[in-house]
């Protein structure tokens, strides 16, 4: 009998187990082997610093992020007083993995197939090895699969119905040095030939890249839409290493939990922030949440205290996703939206505003003429007033 059962051993689901082991309960990790997920892979400061992310596992340490419009205009906006740190996934998920297992936490290696409760909650999967049926019996669960989750779609109202788009990208051997390719750069194409309704990147992992995109329309070829960006990006020479694709949701679900024994963590919970798409630390904060509930439940014997998972996350990080939902819907409809947003990134208060946001996971409040000047820019750009190449 375990205390908690993680289904999923992401970024999400390993923070979550490792949490609970640390704190004395007896947890297993259900994952599927050999599955790495599409990510750029990038790490803020705050990230490196609540999970104490170790220097070895950055392969990358970005000072400078580039933002390409659909007419080919570039604006650098440099990470002033730090650097964003790059992952590869490959690695980096079995490094969490690794360490939760360290912790404490009982590592099985199979596919999630359902939920039993005849007698006793148990978390049924199919063992990798010996293709058997296989049972865990436990007192809570934590659904930490990914988007699609198997666990959501089963347990939690709208568990099925969480919108999102499909990322692509492939991991090539990085070039050298060149004005199209800098490996302390991000870079990040908006431009509707590569994707109509999000965007491309480029970014550097050290001996590698990632060279992606994303969308949520049917019918677009990712496969194609990324060789023209490897294309335009001066990259078609370079040695493809592997290929991934998977959906990314796009909006936290309202509901977490089952009012049972099932509480939902990362992707499967939807928490990976519009506009940017960036999931890796809201993953494991949602991780660190579903915790807190979980002990919080385990300790009280309410299962009520299962909600604290979403308040907690959403107490904390409603602001930024509310902020960078609205930016999504208002600038990556068209290409003429698209040029109007490159144009607000030469603002220099938009870049510090922005990137002190990113840092430090906090909106910044401390500057109101910026954010009224920003304002008014805004308006400007999103009523037509003004012409999209102005900055």
């Amino acid at each position: 009998m375990y205390d908690v059962v993680v289904v999923g051993g992401g970024p999400s689901g390993a923070t979550a187990a490792e949490d609970l082991a640390r704190s004395g309960k007896s947890v297993a990790m259900l994952d599927r082997a050999g599955r790495i997920k599409p990510c750029g892979g990038a790490i803020p400061p705050v990230a490196i610093t609540e999970f104490r992310i170790p220097d070895e596992q950055l392969v990358a340490k970005i000072t400078t992020a580039r933002m390409i419009s659909p007419t080919g205009r570039k604006v650098d906006i440099p990470i002033e007083n730090g650097y964003v740190g790059m992952v590869d996934r490959k690695d980096f998920d079995e490094f969490l993995r690794c360490r939760a297992a360290d912790a404490g936490v009982a590592r099985f290696t199979g596919t999630f197939l359902r939920i039993e409760r005849d007698d006793g909650t148990k978390v049924i999967y199919r063992d990798k090895e010996t293709r058997e049926e296989m049972a865990l019996e436990t007192k809570l669960i934590i659904g930490a699969d990914g988007a699609r989750s198997d666990v959501a779609r089963a347990e939690v109202p709208g568990g099925d119905t969480i919108p999102y788009v499909i990322a692509y990208h492939e991991i090539i051997e990085a070039p050298t040095l060149s004005e199209a390719y800098d490996p302390l750069r991000c870079d990040v194409i908006y431009d509707g030939k590569i994707s109509p309704d999000f965007y491309g990147w480029v970014f550097p992992h050290g001996t590698s890249a990632s060279v992606g995109m994303g969308t949520g329309i049917e019918g677009v070829d990712l496969k194609q839409a990324t060789a023209d960006l490897r294309m335009a990006s001066g990259l078609s020479g370079c040695k493809t290493l592997r290929k991934e694709g998977a959906p990314i949701p796009l909006k936290p679900l309202s509901r977490w939990d089952n009012g049972k024994d099932v509480v939902l963590a990362g992707d499967a919970a939807g928490v990976v922030a519009p506009s940017s798409g960036e999931g890796i630390f809201y993953a494991m904060a949602g991780g660190r949440a579903a915790a807190t509930a979980a002990t919080a439940c385990l300790t009280s014997g309410r299962v009520k205290d299962l909600q604290l998972a979403r308040k907690l996350f959403m107490r904390e990080h409603k602001g930024v996703f509310k902020i960078l939902g609205a930016m999504q819907e208002a600038y990556y409809k068209s290409d003429e939206r698209r040029e109007r947003f490159v144009s607000l990134c030469h603002d220099i208060d938009v870049q510090r505003l922005t990137f002190e946001a990113y840092m430090h996971k906090k909106l910044v409040a401390k500057r109101p003429l910026a954010h009224i000047k920003i304002g008014i820019k805004n308006v400007a750009h999103l009523m037509g007033l003004v012409n999209p190449l102005r900055t």
